[in-house]
């Protein structure tokens, strides 16, 4: 009685992890390349139509020639797209907070001033501390 271990060498244990990572580095290239293709925005809507079809098609051979052909802009692409999520984020944290520019806080405590809520020492405490932070 044989079994499985027996028949499955040590050669075929690494062939079979070397398909499955191939096979997971490839969903990855396409999930990036469809990224790519969807968030360009020098690219109109019949361009990305037709390099959607073009990798649905012939999936190998349209990959690589996206690779090839604007891969640069993947990159520029990526970058824009993360710049824009940290300007998102930080202007929700800004807003969420309360807390505008440095320009602003001290606007408003000039106003506070101006109507005599703080006086002149502490005008000057709060607008030294809303310039360090």
């Amino acid at each position: 009685m044989t079994t499985i271990a027996a028949d499955f060498g040590v050669g075929q244990v690494f062939l079979s992890m070397l398909y499955f990572f191939l096979f997971f580095v490839w969903i990855w290239l396409l999930i990036m390349v469809f990224a790519d293709i969807f968030r360009s925005h020098d690219m109109g809507g019949g361009a990305k139509a037709l390099w959607v079809i073009f990798v649905i098609v012939l999936p190998y051979l349209g990959v690589f020639v996206y690779l090839i052909a604007r891969g640069g802009k993947m990159q520029q692409h990526a970058i824009e797209s993360a710049q824009a999520q940290d300007a998102a984020a930080k202007a929700y944290i800004r807003d969420a907070s309360g807390a505008g520019s440095v320009a602003d806080q001290v606007a408003k405590l000039a106003d506070l001033k101006a109507q005599g809520v703080i006086d002149e020492a502490e005008f000057q405490k709060l607008k030294a501390k809303a310039i360090a932070s």
